[in-house]
């Protein structure tokens, strides 16, 4: 498999290119590519260029060749709208995620929420979560990166969930998602924290619209819930 890097700048169409330094590193010092290696460069916003790489080291340059705008992007749109776990679960969410074609992500803290992060440390995760989101995206072909919401309280997001009719996974509920028509736009699924929804907050989504849905007689984690109804609708909705 040829490797893939993301590469934010705006990539010339031709010529040669210095890397960016932790492109360069991954390449050289992680990868061990030589001179002569193929690789592809994505900018992020759906295009991607052929390119060979010519020198190895602390400056790893490229010669670019050839363009191309390949459409790797699910017909339908994502928004995986994930109570905050634990950090190493929420990395483990955000890779998968992008893997199945989620076109963003917006953590939520919810009452029973195991991380509760504000300020420096809130930017300093997104920061985190980003970069797994790139390294996802180069491993699955995707050229546009997924958007990576900042951190809400879920009664903030709610209150701007505007005309949107969320899906709200809920265990026990009896409504499946094979029952819901084709979202209209941009379909929000709801994932709740470890300990689940509290009751006042599942006043709150209804109140919203949420639409609940159950996945099946078996209680899933908080990690594995969204990402299996990701895969589900995918199918129904999707390209799978």
């Amino acid at each position: 498999m040829i490797p893939r890097f993301f590469c934010p700048d705006s990539l010339p169409q031709g010529g040669e290119l210095e890397l960016p330094k932790v492109v360069a590193h991954h390449a050289d010092k992680v990868l061990r590519l030589r001179a002569g290696a193929p690789l592809v460069l994505f900018d992020g916003d759906g295009r991607e260029v052929e390119a060979r790489l010519l020198t190895v080291g602390r400056h790893c340059r490229v010669e670019l060749l050839r363009w191309s705008a390949p459409d790797r992007e699910s017909p339908l749109q994502t928004v995986l709208v994930q109570s905050l776990p634990s950090a190493e679960k929420m990395d483990w969410i955000v890779q998968k995620a992008v893997e199945l074609g989620v076109t963003a992500i917006q953590p939520v803290i919810a009452e029973r929420s195991v991380s509760r992060v504000s300020g420096d440390r809130a930017e300093r995760r997104a920061r985190h979560w980003q970069q797994v989101a790139i390294s996802a995206c180069e491993q699955s072909g995707r050229n546009r990166l997924p958007r990576l919401e900042p951190i809400l309280a879920l009664g903030h997001w709610l209150g701007q969930v505007g005309q949107a009719v969320p899906i709200l996974l809920t265990p026990g509920c009896g409504r499946h998602l094979a029952e819901l028509p084709k979202p209209v736009g941009a379909a929000y699924l709801m994932v709740g924290p470890e300990g689940g929804w509290s009751e006042r907050e599942l006043a709150m989504c209804d109140v919203a619209g949420c639409v609940g849905v159950g996945l099946g007689p078996r209680v899933l984690r908080a990690e594995t819930a969204g990402l299996a109804a990701l895969a589900a609708m995918q199918l129904l909705w999707g390209d799978f």
